[in-house]
């Protein structure tokens, strides 16, 4: 059971609503230990005197602000407390405004609000209903681990999510930032439409489950390889792409791509070879087989070498492969090739 990370009450207008804040998300980023090479010794930092070498214990560690050119103004520990923000117990609405209107760049980290105790429970729900309905977020600070944060309270399915936000000095200006930005260009209509047509063909609903962190996977299925002894060859990273010369032939070759995708994946998870069947941009259909059988002969074994690591990750989680995450490579095509084989007899019959 998740645990609060703060406790307080979430205020609107003279309304007070006990609430525990939990984490909404967590980081699954592979983490590493440094050792030094050839030996199983850990690397460890030490706080050291720039100026004599000599290590310098956590108490006598001071802060300091730089000013530039040098110079710096220091701080006491004690005097940084002194102008700590006020630990709160309170997260008070101060206005509501449409969530549309919040530049997602605002966005830092999400976190949940769940009602504490059964009286708070209906009061919880009324705001949480009645913040759907209106299309509205309420903007309110909360001081966290001694830091105040700008947040936003939105409703979320069944639950309150809280959004800490970044203030707005802490969003640099892009123009300002950037001198490669380009100026005003004028396009003619035909590259418009090629290009509207690239995205609509591109288009998808939003299915967070279709993505995968393809990196963590492969580190995970590296430390199993070497974890059971295997020696591990690596490979030469692949040339980079010429770049784009032609802007309009790269957006219609991209077009003619995203529109015969899905046909070129489910002819390489069948085994069907490129250019088989009727000729394309015919619109005629290819020859049926005459029998189940020399569908299942066709299709029994489909080539999956060409794929890389990540199609094969990305085609074992469309069939819903159990364990997928933790294969090796071949245990992996292997898995794909059975279940793809396994469905086109389904569909076959």
């Amino acid at each position: 059971m998740a645990r609060a990370i703060w406790t307080g009450s979430l205020s609107f207008g003279l309304v007070n609503v006990p609430v525990g804040l939990y984490t909404a998300t967590e980081d699954r980023s592979i983490h590493f230990n440094q050792f030094q090479a050839g030996t199983s010794d850990r690397v460890r930092y030490k706080r050291v005197n720039e100026r004599t070498g000599d290590e310098v214990d956590y108490a006598d560690i001071v802060k300091g602000y730089d000013l530039g050119g040098g110079e710096h103004v220091l701080l006491s520990p004690e005097e940084l407390q002194a102008v700590e923000p006020e630990r709160s117990r309170s997260i008070d609405i101060v206005d509501f405004v449409d969530l549309r209107d919040i530049d997602p760049i605002y966005f830092q980290k999400t976190y949940y609000l769940a009602p504490q105790g059964e009286q708070a429970q209906r009061a919880y729900a009324l705001l949480r209903q009645a913040m759907a309905e209106a299309g509205k977020v309420g903007v309110a600070s909360l001081v966290l681990r001694n830091k105040e944060y700008l947040v936003a309270v939105r409703p979320d399915r069944r639950v309150l999510a809280l959004e800490t936000l970044f203030f707005a000095d802490e969003v640099r200006d892009p123009v300002e930032e950037l001198d490669t930005l380009p100026g005003d260009m004028t396009f003619s209509q035909r590259e418009l439409d090629t290009a509207k047509l690239l995205i609509e063909s591109m288009s998808t609903p939003w299915e967070p489950e279709r993505y995968h962190a393809t990196y963590r996977q492969a580190v995970e299925e590296l430390v199993e390889r070497k974890r059971q002894g295997e020696a591990v060859v690596t490979e030469a990273a692949p040339p980079t792409s010429a770049p784009v010369i032609d802007l309009m032939a790269a957006l219609q070759a991209s077009v003619e791509a995203a529109r015969g995708g899905r046909t070129t994946r489910a002819g390489k998870a069948s085994g069907v070879p490129p250019g088989s069947g009727a000729p394309a941009g015919s619109g005629a259909a290819p020859a049926r087989p005459r029998s189940g059988r020399s569908v299942r002969r066709r299709r029994a074994t489909p080539d999956l070498s060409a794929l890389s690591r990540a199609e094969l990750a990305e085609r074992a989680a469309q069939l819903d492969i159990p364990g997928r995450s933790k294969m090796r490579r071949a245990e992996l095509e292997q898995a794909v090739a059975a279940a793809s084989s396994g469905s086109h007899r389904r569909r076959a019959s």
